[in-house]
């Protein structure tokens, strides 16, 4: 199956919001089906075919996420990092001020939902084809 080291790989190309398309096709390559991404720490939990799964390490510092979730907030952070303007970690501190705990990646489905921290969905985004 695939390793972290193969999916670092794959991440260090990504730049910004705009190469998010990509990025899931790369990872659809390598095997993965979905995966979970925790703002707190940036840790993921990455899903491949046969129920094989991998978690990575922790990416940065604990981040505090909000109590309650503003999908205005999240809405102008997805806008502005898919527009190129921010970087990955920017998007995460402005996920967890939003009040984002974690989002995730259905490859089927091509879809990407943001978590609040009571589990309620915030906003469903339908991942562009290439």
């Amino acid at each position: 199956m695939f390793t972290i080291n193969q999916i670092k790989e794959i991440h260090s190309k990504v730049k910004s919001g705009a190469d998010f398309p990509q990025y899931i096709q790369n990872l659809i390559v390598l095997g993965l089906t979905s995966y979970e991404h925790y703002v707190c720490d940036g840790h993921t939990k990455y899903v491949g075919k046969d129920n094989f799964q991998i978690e990575s390490e922790a990416k940065y510092g604990l981040l505090g996420i909000s109590e309650e979730g503003n999908v205005e907030k999240l809405k102008y952070a997805l806008k502005i990092h898919q527009a190129g303007e921010t970087d990955y970690f920017t998007f995460c501190k402005q996920s967890a001020e939003a009040g984002v705990e974690k989002w995730k990646v259905n490859m089927q489905e091509m879809s990407c939902i943001y978590y609040d921290k009571q589990d309620i969905t915030m906003v469903i985004e339908k991942i562009p084809s290439l």
